[in-house]
């Protein structure tokens, strides 16, 4: 039977200083080679759709802005448009195609640029002012770990739908033909990965509850998220409202290297690992990803052998047949008030850094610890046939 993973729960702690807070995820924005290609892309593959534009025909001379989005969840593509960008450059060098922001609604954001200053935060774009014929936005921009940087954005008085500035996009394509290729279900961004280089965590940690005065949510250590070969550290970062999480992972010691230490070598450091989208009935997003061409990972049969075993001595009563989740593959993580599930697409590049994650909550505010092990096994076999699966 596989161990219990608990971990360690944390309170709300004080409320923030000030009458600034950061509020909610507004968007991910991705620097990538080619920004038009990865937004269609991730609408043919995902069920995105078009949605706003900035480039050549709307001003933009440095950088083309192609967004996206299905209901609440919102990615931006982004890249340059003249040579010689070498900020952009060095970027896609280091990282490849690569979240460089996740960006955060804010109440109040001079109070929480003042408070992020004296804490030590280092600014990349101080407060300003973005208008069109819509209204105006206040926004700044702070580093945290690698290039990733969060955008802050407090609305004054913008009626439009997005970010001033934006145009409707230059195409969108007629929809996919099929019933399974409609709806992918998609709903919002739930969270954030990052994976820091070992002794790097802690800092991080400490970096936003200083800077953005969030909280402790959750964490665990390699004495319980471990597999044969490989281990890792886990700690989940909450805003003062707990809308937005933001886990951080490290590497521990381990016979091998871990899927953290691979992903830190190819990215070249800290960076943003997954992103957790939430839909409300998972068995319909993953059977139209799958018609979509989406790759996952497959935990083995004893998964759900075991996972038969434990339910069965739970009080815990999933709605949905456990032989719908198994011909899936997707994975159960619960306890005596509810559940989750979840499924983790493979690397959506040739370096094995980024994916996505699928997840449905049923009364459940974990990140599925239980299925870390079966996780990490499935990654090992995909780090075995990558040939990244040596010994440290």
């Amino acid at each position: 039977m596989p161990e219990e993973i608990v971990g360690k729960n944390y309170g709300r702690g004080e409320k923030p200083v000030g009458d600034g807070e950061v509020r909610n995820f507004s968007r991910v924005v991705f620097w990538t080679n080619n920004a038009k290609q990865s937004a269609e892309w991730y609408c043919f593959k995902f069920g995105f759709t078009p949605f706003k534009y900035q480039g050549l025909e709307t001003g933009s001379r440095t950088t083309a802005h192609h967004v996206i989005k299905k209901n609440d969840c919102y990615f931006e593509f982004v890249s340059a448009l003249q040579p010689n960008n070498k900020e952009m450059g060095d970027f896609l060098c280091r990282h490849g195609d690569a979240v460089r922001d996740i960006t955060f609604t804010v109440k109040n954001l001079d109070n929480v640029i003042e408070i992020a200053k004296k804490r030590g935060a280092k600014i990349v774009q101080d407060v300003s002012t973005v208008s069109d014929d819509e209204g105006s936005v206040k926004l700044a921009i702070v580093r945290t770990y690698g290039d990733v940087v969060h955008t802050l954005i407090e609305n004054i008085n913008y009626k439009g739908p997005y970010i001033p500035g934006y145009k409707e996009p230059r195409h969108i394509p007629e929809p996919l033909e099929g019933d399974n290729l409609i709806d992918t279900g998609i709903l919002r961004v739930d969270h954030c990965v990052g994976n820091q280089p070992e002794t790097e965590m802690e800092t991080m940690a400490s970096w936003y509850e200083k800077t953005l005065q969030f909280h402790r949510f959750w964490s665990v250590d390699e004495t319980q998220l471990h597999t044969e070969y490989s281990a890792l550290r886990s700690v989940v970062m909450a805003n003062w409202e707990e809308s937005i999480k933001m886990p951080l992972n490290e590497p521990a010691p381990g016979k091998r290297k871990s899927q953290i230490q691979e992903y830190n070598e190819f990215n070249d450091g800290a960076g943003i690992q997954h992103i957790a989208i939430a839909t409300q009935d998972i068995r319909r997003t993953i059977k139209n990803l799958n018609a979509r061409g989406v790759q996952f990972l497959a935990a083995p049969k004893s998964y759900y052998d075991q996972l038969r075993e434990r339910l069965a001595k739970s009080k815990c009563k999933i709605e949905e047949p456990i032989d719908d989740l198994e011909k899936l593959k997707i994975l159960v993580d619960f306890d005596d008030n509810g559940y989750l599930l979840q499924l983790f697409t493979k690397p959506l590049q040739d370096r094995p850094t980024f994916f996505i994650e699928i997840i449905e909550r049923h009364n459940h505010n974990g990140f599925g610890a239980g299925n870390f092990k079966a996780l990490f096994e499935a990654i090992e076999a995909d780090q075995a046939a990558r040939g990244n699966l040596t010994a440290n």
